[in-house]
């Protein structure tokens, strides 16, 4: 994984751009949901509606060969912004970046895939400041309605709501809205496949608890870093601190 950690450290190096820590919140998340299921079937998909994680996505993207050369990320002419577009990227379904606008979309496409009585799962990843849209709580009334048992909802949770709007009990409130939620350690793989499979006839949400900058100690739950550019010296202190030169 510290492979990944510095690929995001140096992509936002040659970028100068990317919110790194959200990037890395969401990087053993991201990882694991494309090993173990979107790699695996055609039929999974997986939308990231916290489009400024981009990062995480871009090198679990190229990580499995899906796509290539995102040493371009935010050059002038490449197609690797700083949110993901559909139409420029292989494996990007859907263009996000708007807070709130991932998540219906993968509702779409969970009950669009009912409708054609296709199989596969549709996993959508939100962050906890990303619940204080109302788009997030009007999807979860409209895929409880739908009983879309093919919709996994994975929750960022990295507390960087808490410095915006205050959202209590992210699992309470699913529940209330007639989802499964549980609550895991967002960086433990085995607890995150468990959960996914304990969906039998409701949209299920996953709120994972993670780190906002996790593997580079001094980003980590410091705001100063949400989107602070890397320069040389940082480059090489976390290239050092990862033991990677």
């Amino acid at each position: 994984m510290n492979k990944l950690i510095l690929k995001i450290i140096r992509l936002a190096f040659i970028g100068q751009e990317g919110h790194v820590p959200s990037a890395l919140s969401i990087l053993d998340l991201i990882d694991t949901v494309y090993k173990k299921y979107i790699t695996k079937n055609k039929l999974n998909k997986f939308v990231l509606s916290k489009g400024h994680g981009s990062l995480a996505l871009y090198v679990v993207l190229e990580k499995y060969k899906i796509i290539k050369n995102v040493n371009t990320f935010c050059s002038y002419f490449s197609k690797y912004g700083g949110h993901p577009d559909k139409n420029k990227i292989k494996g990007v379904e859907s263009s996000t970046g708007s807070l709130g606008h991932g998540f219906p979309f993968a509702s779409g496409m969970a009950l669009g895939k009912k409708i054609k009585k296709e199989s596969g799962k549709v996993f959508v990843l939100i962050g906890d400041g990303e619940c204080n849209e109302g788009s997030i709580w009007e999807t979860c009334l409209i895929a409880n309605h739908h009983k879309l048992n093919n919709l996994i909802c994975i929750i960022d949770h990295n507390k960087s709501t808490n410095r915006a709007l205050i959202v209590d009990d992210l699992r309470k409130k699913f529940i209330s809205f007639g989802w499964d939620a549980f609550t895991i350690n967002g960086h433990n793989e085995k607890l995150l496949l468990k959960t996914i499979k304990k969906q039998k006839k409701k949209p299920l949400a996953i709120i994972a608890k993670t780190i906002k900058g996790k593997g580079v100690s001094f980003m980590e739950n410091n705001p100063e870093w949400h989107h602070k550019k890397i320069d040389k010296e940082t480059l090489k202190r976390i290239s050092i601190s990862l033991k990677i030169i």
